[in-house]
């Protein structure tokens, strides 16, 4: 008897019928290329990007840098050359899903002249972005609006000065100021009042990149940043691979056994999806890096763990995927930010995982774990990439799981499937339709 027809936006994740052995080259880091295009539109001569991620995201801020007067082009097929220009409203900018988009250029949009007007996806008008709207305010920008849809109305310049925010919802709103303040007359001081930083090494990769052009950044006391007002310099980079998104294919290998390798893998990074290695690890694979990359082998047995994903948040899709189909309960604490998210990350979780047969508790920052016999039905994804790169994981030992909505990887990696398909191609797999 034939299956039945799929939605032509699904996907039958293909099953692994036998172990992986693997080599992926991932595309550029999402994180990485967006602060290096901001940067390289407020600096002082022209950049170059070199193997960048091409993407939903950063598309969409190629886009918006562009609307505001921002030369960017492909020099060559590996390349973005990118020519800074006075910034100009009016512009119209889409911010789609993208929290990089819709946070870190408002206050580059407050040094340009003229009105700029920010919208997005449905989604993304329900995601916080209040503290770095007060924020502007507080410089003296006007802003009209406290969320998606808003506009700011820029002079050509921002005074600058110290300002006090809440970022326990989010590092980006402490990363927008920081990378847009040595642009302003006086810098930018930015005090954080409230519960932990999610995320921490992201505003860490800011101070870095902002340090690699010229930009003297002062972050010796906690919970605070000072950007003195400088000239930010032209970049020339290599942007490394996304570690977040190397992760599913990662813990393939310790769903299916074998053994994947991703080349490239940078032995020093500010990328939180490093952490990947470490928690891979706790879960009982074999994890090696030298020069050749980072290499992960598996037996197919998966350890439960208790861990703290607070600065990791976007690992914790794929990790809930290895938790249900571990030898026994696991705890993914400190993540209460990711109802903020594309979507409401962990109720999407405990919902999609008690589909498949899964015993999930939701908690007040959190997800309790208890592996249970899974079956397959439709992984719903919520237009969220990482949902949609767990329900793949899944996939590997649920045959017939059907990924809701594949194509929402476009975000942050549009190449998904062709890569999980090559991966899967030695791994004797039940082919996908």
């Amino acid at each position: 008897m034939s299956n039945p027809p799929l939605d032509p936006h699904d996907w039958q994740a293909p099953h692994a019928a036998g172990p992986i052995d693997a080599d992926i080259t991932v595309p550029g880091s999402k994180s990485l290329t967006n602060r290096y295009l901001v940067l390289a539109a407020l600096a002082a001569d022209t950049s170059r990007l070199r193997l960048p991620l091409e993407s939903r995201d950063t598309l969409l801020m190629a886009d918006a840098l562009r609307a505001l007067g921002t030369r960017i082009a492909h020099e060559d097929a590996e390349t973005l050359r990118i020519d800074p220009a006075p910034l100009q409203g009016p512009a119209q900018i889409d911010c789609g899903l993208a929290g990089t988009v819709m946070r870190f250029l408002p206050p580059v949009a407050a040094l340009a002249r003229g009105r700029v007007h920010f919208d997005g996806d449905e989604g993304a008008r329900r995601r916080p972005m209040g503290p770095v709207l007060d924020a502007l305010r507080a410089l003296g920008v006007p802003v009209e609006g406290d969320g998606l849809p808003f506009s700011i109305e820029g002079s050509g310049r921002v005074a600058g000065g110290t300002v006090h925010l809440d970022a326990s919802g989010s590092s980006q709103f402490v990363s927008a100021l920081l990378l847009a303040g040595a642009r302003y007359d006086d810098g930018v001081t930015v005090v954080h009042d409230g519960k932990p930083v999610p995320s921490l090494p992201h505003i860490e990769m800011t101070v870095e990149v902002l340090r690699d052009a010229g930009v003297i950044v002062d972050d010796s006391d906690a919970n605070q940043w000072r950007v003195e007002p400088s000239e930010i310099f032209a970049l020339d980079v290599d942007v490394e691979p996304d570690l977040s998104n190397a992760a599913p294919f990662l813990a393939a290998a310790l769903v299916a056994g074998g053994e994947v390798r991703v080349p490239a893998w940078p032995h020093t990074t500010t990328q939180a999806g490093d952490q990947i290695r470490d928690i891979l690890d706790m879960m009982g694979a074999e994890v090696r890096l030298d020069r050749d990359g980072l290499s992960v082998r598996g037996d197919g047995q998966i350890g439960s763990l208790d861990v703290d994903l607070h600065d990791v948040g976007e690992l914790t899709p794929v990790i809930a995927a290895l938790a249900a189909m571990a030898d026994a309960p696991s705890h993914l604490h400190g993540i209460a930010h990711l109802r903020g998210h594309e979507t409401d990350r962990l109720a999407a979780l405990a919902t999609e995982l008690s589909r498949l047969g899964s015993e999930v508790t939701e908690t007040d920052d959190g997800l309790i774990v208890r592996p249970r016999a899974l079956s397959p039905d439709v992984f719903h994804t919520y237009a969220d990439h990482r949902m949609a790169m767990a329900g793949a994981v899944l996939g590997l030992r649920v045959p017939g799981l059907v990924v809701q909505d594949i194509g929402t990887v476009a975000k942050t990696l549009p190449t998904f499937t062709t890569l999980w398909d090559s991966m899967l191609r030695g791994a004797d797999r039940v082919g996908t339709r």
